[in-house]
């Protein structure tokens, strides 16, 4: 329960000490960030993976959860579907080994162990603002640039 109210107020604060800007991109940004450390750190607190399954054409994204009998479940609270903010969508998705992708669904698996696909996101909107989250796999958090930037790893 501790561990829980940490997760949630983390994801409520840190946002708020960002140095990302006010605009919906970085609000965008700073939110998805929150989200996938709640996933990270829920992951390795239930022994089971989540899943983060971003659905790049209607600018969404939302958690999953493997079960212990396999069947994957919707995630309640936090991870519900949850629409980018405003005009902003995503741009790419970039996965290591995997591709860009830049319609359809793609899915992101954080495992138990302490370990998450890396991932890079670029969000913009209609203005021209761009940003770009790289997650880190063996920590959960984002690297947050203004722009499009590539994956220092590739």
């Amino acid at each position: 329960m501790v561990v829980t109210l940490l997760a949630l107020f983390s994801l409520l604060t840190i946002p708020l000490f960002g140095a990302t800007g006010t605009s919906k991109v970085g609000y965008s940004a700073r939110r998805l960030n929150g989200v996938v450390k709640y996933l990270f750190n829920e992951a390795a607190l239930t022994g089971r993976e989540h899943r983060l399954i971003f659905n790049l054409d209607s600018g969404t994204y939302r958690a999953r959860i493997l079960q212990a009998d396999g069947e994957i479940t919707d995630l309640p609270g936090l991870g519900r579907e949850t629409a980018l903010s405003g005009n902003v969508r995503f741009r790419d998705l970039q996965l290591p080994g995997r591709g860009t992708f830049t319609t359809g669904e793609v899915t992101v698996r954080i495992h138990p162990s302490g370990w998450l696909e890396e991932t890079s996101v670029h969000l913009e909107d209609g203005s021209g603002n761009a940003m770009t989250l790289n997650f880190m796999p063996l920590t959960g958090t984002a690297e947050i640039f203004e722009g499009y930037e590539t994956s220092s790893r590739g």
